[in-house]
């Protein structure tokens, strides 16, 4: 089931479920039980938002294989983490704004996201997924200048912006064989398939629940493969993944 977050004609922020290019419009306690409506509305005249506020987005370097080759990297015996502001969160056809008056080099890197559904501390492997809600795509938009030259990610990753997601949260998924690609301008940069990640979702939940608590409605984003490259202003950058949809941004 896809869930989505959107206004409508009145600027009023609602809730729904996709069926087709129709919305079935929902009373939800988010993440909790909802009731339906006779509401529908077009999918195709309603603003479509980031699918959820998370508290924290949790990001994972370095967790396809290809991409730890293409970076010169060992592969990480830990996943490594790192964190986006909620700040940096923007929707479906929202515009990535390039900081250019402080970096150079600005690059896509299409993601699977995982949407906590349930508040996660110390979560064992094998529950893990009893705690997800659902999946949606994510684009790490990474300022990699700034991250070569600060040595860490805050900056680099952190600017407003440099979070899209959506545009749709998908319930029934398999997380471990879906086919990912990224497309600038409507040519292919990026292509692989989540089976080829390093450390797999539930892995990812537990480890990061050790660390830190996950709060319903934060994201995991867990790591892009190889053929990552720079945007400029006027691109539009696509991230496609297998069953959830495709997560379109501009860049101005």
């Amino acid at each position: 089931m896809k869930y989505l977050r959107f206004e409508d004609k009145d600027k009023t922020e609602r809730y729904g479920v996709l069926d087709g290019d129709i919305i079935n419009e929902i009373d939800w306690d988010l993440f909790g039980d909802y009731m339906p409506t006779d509401i529908t509305h077009d999918l195709n005249k309603v603003n479509i938002l980031p699918p959820c506020v998370p508290t924290k987005i949790v990001c994972v370097g370095l967790n396809y294989k290809d991409h730890a080759e293409e970076m010169k990297s060992k592969v990480p015996e830990d996943p490594k983490l790192f964190i986006k502001p909620n700040t940096a969160i923007i929707g479906h056809e929202d515009t990535i704004v390039y900081p250019d008056h402080m970096s150079e080099r600005v690059d896509y890197e299409g993601e699977l996201a995982v949407v906590m559904g349930k508040r996660a501390k110390k979560v064992d492997v094998d529950e893990a997924l009893d705690y997800v809600f659902g999946y949606t795509c994510l684009n790490d938009v990474t300022a990699r200048d700034l991250t070569a030259k600060d040595g860490q990610y805050t900056r680099g990753k952190g600017f407003d912006t440099f979070a899209p997601f959506g545009p749709f949260i998908e319930t029934e998924l398999d997380p471990t064989n879906l086919h990912i690609s990224t497309y600038l301008n409507n040519e292919i940069k990026q292509s692989s398939n989540t089976s080829m990640q390093i450390f797999s979702v539930p892995t990812l939940i537990s480890f990061i629940s050790n660390v830190m608590t996950l709060l319903p409605g934060d994201v995991i984003s867990t790591g892009t493969p190889s053929g990552i490259g720079p945007m400029k202003k006027g691109d539009t950058v696509e991230v496609h993944i297998e069953g959830i949809g495709i997560l379109r941004n501009h860049v101005g």
